[in-house]
């Protein structure tokens, strides 16, 4: 006797009853490699069948940089204004209620404090995921901040970029934001308290132009896009074509524009090894 027999012709369930495969349950890199998500999350979100490494955003770097993921987030309720009432296809107000609601964010970027390998770190991490990583008025504002904090308490930074560039509705105080974040930096480079650079995937625009490219070290994570102006843009202005490799994060290690690369499993521990050194401390490299 069979296990299953129809005891109506046809499919009885309702559409709205009939359930897909949970999404998310897989994930599928460039290359083709299909790793399982618990799989990514336990390898730092990197695909361990080609080292891809996966787009992530503040949430995730936290939880890699901090200890047990304790932090203290800093300026946690600023958010853009529409001071130029810019409108395209849509209202800007608009546009960052729809980011901030999809994403749960209120910005391109979070900062936060906390302890990483039991000493304090200062951690600003940019998020692709709100209106491409966009630098506006407040991502300018917030790592200003962040910077004035580090200054305040002698405590290291570090920016994690990820970004698309300055955010066009904002025009011109998108653009001022470069001065603004670079100056504080300096400030930083006067007071002999370190700031860390980190380039991911994809770092470009007027990030690149600023704060991405002023650490006292500058890193990349593996096969990360890093450049000023897109390769389309660079080709046609140029009228060349590029060399292999051109804007990946190998390509301007070769050519000094970065210090390391690191894979992202590695990062907590080689970032506070070189604070370590250049502070002249005690190496941590046991602690968790």
């Amino acid at each position: 006797m069979p296990w299953f027999k129809r005891t109506k012709k046809g499919i009885q369930t309702p559409t709205e009853e009939k359930k897909d495969v949970p999404k998310g349950l897989w994930y599928k890199s460039p290359t083709g490699k299909v790793v399982d998500s618990e799989e990514l999350e336990k390898n730092f979100y990197v695909s361990p069948e080609d080292g891809y490494h996966v787009r992530i955003g503040s949430k995730e770097y936290f939880e890699i940089l901090f200890d047990d993921n304790k932090f203290k987030e800093l300026d946690k309720g600023l958010s853009s204004q529409d001071t130029l009432k810019f409108e395209d296809k849509k209202k800007y107000p608009d546009r960052l209620k729809e980011a901030q609601d999809k994403t749960g964010l209120k910005d391109a970027i979070r900062c936060a404090v906390g302890k990483s390998m039991g000493s304090e770190l200062v951690v600003a991490c940019m998020d692709f995921s709100f209106i491409g990583g966009s630098m506006g008025s407040v991502v300018g504002e917030k790592i200003v901040r962040a910077a004035d904090y580090s200054l305040k308490k002698n405590i290291p930074l570090l920016i994690i970029s990820k970004s698309g560039g300055a955010r066009m509705m904002e025009a011109a105080l998108s653009l001022m934001q470069l001065a603004k974040t670079s100056v504080k930096l300096a400030q930083l480079s006067d007071a002999s308290i370190p700031y860390i650079s980190l380039c991911t995937d994809p770092t470009t625009g007027g990030t690149t132009a600023s704060f991405a490219m002023l650490g006292d070290i500058n890193i990349g994570e593996p096969g990360a896009l890093i450049g000023f102006a897109g390769p389309r843009v660079v080709r046609d202005t140029t009228g060349k074509e590029l060399p292999e490799g051109f804007q990946t994060a190998e390509f301007l290690l070769e050519h000094g524009f970065l210090d390391f690369i690191t894979h992202r499993r590695d990062l907590k521990r080689k970032i506070n090894l070189y604070l370590d050194l250049v502070l002249n401390r005690p190496l941590r490299e046991k602690i968790a």
